[in-house]
C-alpha cells in the first residue's frame, strides 16, 4: 500500500502533515513530500517510479549486505537501506527498510511495520513536529527509530535488574530452583537476542548516518539540519555504548547462572559421594559375614549377630561424624 504524508492546508498549521492511504486509482499529489511505501506490489512500485523519477529496490536488494547496494547514489537520488527490529514485544526480528531521497520528496520502502513509524506519524500529525522538507523528515525518522531503541534497551535495563536479584536473592525453597535457573536462562537468552539485533540495527543506522552527513555536506544543505544529523549520530554512538554494557551484563548474569547451577550438581554429587562413603564400611562387614564358610567362628556365637550389626552401625556413623566435624555436610 502508498501511504502519502503531505503538508496540512488548514490556516495556521503549516509545519502539520496530513496522513492519506492513496487507493489504487487515485494519483499521487504533486505536493507530497513523504511516500511510505508499505509491502508495496509491482504496480504501486511502478506508479511511485513514474512519480519520483526514480527505481525502487526489491525486497532481495535490500536484504544485500554490501554497502555498495545499501548505500549509493543514482540519477540524483540518495539511497539508504538501514536495518531496523520490529515486533519487539512478541518475536523480535531485523529487517531492512529503504530511504530514498530524490530532488522535494522522501520515498520509504519496507516490508515490515516498526513502532517507530507509527510514533513519527504521530508526531508529525501536531504543528511543530517536523520541518516542512524531505532531509527533515528522513532526519526525524532517524530520531525516532533511536529513541525507540533506547526505550527498548532502557526496559531490557530493567528486565535485567530484576533478573539479577533473582539470580542472586537466597532461595528458601530448594526445590523450586532448578524451575527458576531454567526461567533465568530463557530469559537472558532472548534479551540477549533482543539487545544483538538492536546493536546491529543501530550499526547499519551509524552507517547511513555517516554517509547522510558526507552528502549533505557535499550538497549544502541547511546548517540547522546537518547539526541535527550529527546530534543524532552521537546519540546513536553513545547508545551503542549502552547496549554493549547490557550485552556484557548480560553474559555475567549467564555466567552467574550457569555458575549457581554447577554448584547445585556439585552439592548433588557430593551428597551421593559422601553416602557411598559412609555405607561402604558396613557394606564391607555386611559383605564379609555373608560369606559363610564352615571356619568362621563368629557364625556359632550367640551375640554374633548383635555384634555384626554393632559393628556396622559403628562403621557407617564414625565416618559421618567425622564429615560433620569436617563441615563437608
Amino acid at each position: 500500500m502508498i501511504i502519502i504524508h503531505r503538508l496540512s492546508s488548514s490556516p495556521g498549521e503549516a509545519d502539520r502533515f496530513d496522513r492519506h492511504l492513496l487507493p489504487a486509482q487515485e494519483p499521487i499529489p504533486v505536493d507530497t513530500l513523504w511516500i511510505d511505501l508499505v509491502e508495496p506490489t509491482r504496480d504501486e512500485d511502478m506508479k511511485v517510479e513514474a512519480f519520483v523519477g526514480i527505481s525502487i529496490p526489491t525486497r532481495e536488494d535490500m536484504a544485500d549486505i554490501e554497502p555498495s547496494e545499501l548505500l549509493y547514489t543514482e540519477d540524483g537520488a540518495r539511497y539508504l537501506t538501514a536495518r531496523v527490529v520490529h515486533q519487539v514485544d512478541t518475536d523480535p526480528d531485523i529487517t531492512g527498510i529503504t530511504f530514498i531521497l530524490k530532488g522535494s520528496c522522501l520515498v520509504s520502502v519496507r516490508y515490515c511495520d516498526p513502532k517507530a513509524f507509527h510514533m513519527f506519524t504521530n508526531r508529525i500529525a501536531r504543528p511543530g513536529g517536523c520541518g516542512p522538507t524531505a532531509e527533515a523528515i528522513l532526519a526525524g525518522l532517524f530520531e525516532t527509530i533511536i529513541d525507540r531503541a533506547a526505550d527498548v534497551l532502557q526496559a531490557i535495563a530493567q528486565r535485567l535488574d530484576r533478573l539479577s536479584d533473582r539470580v542472586f536473592e537466597t532461595r528458601t525453597d530448594p526445590g523450586s530452583r532448578n524451575a527458576e535457573f531454567q526461567d533465568t536462562l530463557r530469559q537472558l537468552g532472548r534479551h540477549g537476542d533482543l539487545v544483538s539485533k538492536i546493536r546491529e540495527s543501530l550499526v547499519s543506522m551509524e552507517r547511513v548516518l555517516l554517509f547522510l552527513s558526507v552528502s549533505y555536506r557535499t550538497a549544502r544543505v541547511q546548517i540547522e539540519l546537518r547539526e541535527q544529523v550529527r546530534t543524532t549520530l552521537r546519540d546513536l554512538q553513545s547508545l551503542e555504548e549502552h547496549a554493549t554494557f547490557q550485552s556484557q551484563k548480560i553474559q555475567f548474569l549467564l555466567d552467574a547462572t550457569l555458575g549457581l547451577v554447577n554448584l547445585e550438581q556439585n552439592n548433588i554429587i557430593k551428597l551421593f559421594s559422601v553416602m557411598a562413603v559412609i555405607f561402604m564400611p558396613p557394606t564391607l562387614v555386611a559383605s564379609i559375614y555373608g560369606m559363610n564358610f564352615k571356619l568362621m567362628p563368629e557364625l556359632e556365637w550367640h551375640l554374633g549377630y548383635p555384634m555384626a550389626i554393632g559393628i556396622m552401625i559403628m562403621a557407617g556413623l564414625l565416618p559421618y561424624l567425622f564429615f560433620r566435624w569436617k563441615k563437608w555436610l
